[in-house]
């Protein structure tokens, strides 16, 4: 199964992961220009690397990982979500839908394309998520 899992994620960084991490980790850099986005630039470069080498990891919200609340995942979380929506999120999301719609085009690239809208819905509202290994 390891194996399985870093053939898919050597082909994903070839064929679009690197773009879109890339692309997450501009998106951190930005965000670090002023002291309120530096939370935003650190999810941003963790969902990056996430982005780089998916298959084996997952988001999860935070409330089911931990059984509470915390800051990103009440009231003020969801602010901070439509805040990234409105900057950031909707041009990440763009930038995986596009990717999916080019990974569908062949059978052997369905999965990657699945990958791509997770990591879509993800880019959305990243707030309150963290990134886990699957078991």
């Amino acid at each position: 199964m390891a194996v399985l899992r870093l053939i898919f994620n050597i082909a994903w960084f070839v064929l679009g992961g690197f773009v879109m991490g890339l692309a997450w980790w501009l998106a951190g850099i930005l965000c670090f220009i002023s002291i309120i986005g530096i939370p935003f630039g650190r999810a941003c470069f963790v969902i990056g690397e996430m982005t780089f080498w998916p298959f084996g990891q997952e988001q999860i919200n935070r409330r089911h990982l931990t059984g509470r609340d915390d800051l990103g995942t009440g009231a003020l979380g969801m602010v901070g979500n439509i805040i990234w929506f409105l900057l950031f999120g909707i041009w990440l999301a763009i930038g995986h839908l596009a990717h999916a719609l080019a990974c569908f085009v062949t059978i052997i690239g369905i999965p990657f394309g699945i990958q791509h809208l997770k990591l879509a819905l993800l880019s959305l509202t990243p707030i309150g998520q963290t990134v886990v290994a699957k078991a």
